[in-house]
């Protein structure tokens, strides 16, 4: 493939110049990355963990490598982009590249410096292989929706594990499981409604994905009901559990009515949609001011 841009000037260039602060920052993943940090500070605060600094740094670099890696290798499966994200991404593949090496490297070696080879690193590390692997496979032989879901499940996992294994057991309630399961569905219901927004450009670059393995009508009931669902166990949680977790279940109500007024809100652009629902992950980051 020609990694230039001579070919993709003549289609898609004039979308790359419609830049704004924010089109850098979720082409770079830079909002996922925020709202993974903003979501450890959620379960931190939930299981009273207690982490330092460098398991935020840590966290930030695992994001932001996976994520671009996959946008990496999703403008090299195709002949020619779809999306002014693959566009940027085609433009900057060998600064992203080693941009990426060098991300890699220096998480090893800060996870290496802070954990030490123990218990947590081992555990960490076979969280990270069995990630990948799902990930193979699922992209390899899963329907289109499982992509989304095992994205969400280990995306949860992710964000929650330094704070799981640093929580002291008296900690570890059932509780705690209800909230983990909450956030889980939430990025779930995220991805099903990125999945519908970029239905076309995955659709056009032969990605697989729920939007193109389920009917549109289906898909829009399974956004719908999901939403419904977490807004009510949000608002249950909030009345039935004890005064500490009110805060949580005000955060993830508040998470899931901007999903869904946002994405059945008339006049937003794709782009609006899209800025606003992966803004509210920062919510979280809320909790360090109660």
């Amino acid at each position: 493939m020609d990694c230039g841009l001579s070919t993709v000037d003549s289609y898609f260039y004039p979308m790359a110049l419609q830049k704004s602060p924010y089109q850098y920052i979720s082409w770079l993943s830079i909002d996922v990355v925020i709202g993974a940090m903003a979501g450890m500070v959620f379960f931190e605060e939930l299981l009273h963990s207690n982490l330092q600094w460098p398991a935020y740094v840590l966290l930030a670099l695992a994001v932001w490598s996976i994520y671009t890696l996959d946008h990496l290798q999703d403008v090299h499966s195709t002949d020619l982009p779809s999306s002014p994200r693959r566009v940027y991404h085609l433009a900057h593949w060998r600064l992203l590249s080693l941009i990426l090496a060098i991300s890699v490297s220096l998480g090893l070696t800060g996870a290496f410096w802070w954990f030490g080879w123990g218990k947590e690193l081992q555990l960490t590390l076979a969280l990270a292989v069995m990630i990948l692997g799902s990930k193979f496979l699922i992209r390899k032989a899963g329907p289109g929706w499982m992509k989304e879901f095992s994205i969400a499940v280990f995306y949860v996992v992710g964000i929650a594990w330094l704070p799981i294994l640093r929580a002291d057991g008296i900690d570890l309630v059932w509780q705690d499981l209800i909230f983990i399961l909450i956030y889980m569905c939430l990025a779930f219901l995220n991805l099903l409604m990125l999945s519908f927004i970029d239905k076309d450009e995955d659709q056009n670059a032969g990605f697989f994905s729920a939007a193109w393995s389920l009917p549109p009508i289906l898909l829009i009931q399974w956004i719908r009901k999901l939403a419904f669902a977490l807004i009510f166990i949000s608002m249950a949680g909030f009345v039935l559990l004890s005064s500490f977790y009110r805060p949580f279940a005000c955060i993830l109500l508040l998470m899931s009515l901007v999903h869904y007024l946002t994405f059945f809100q008339a006049g937003l652009s794709l782009e609006q949609k899209r800025m606003r629902m992966e803004a509210s992950f920062i919510l979280p980051g809320l909790l360090l001011f109660l």
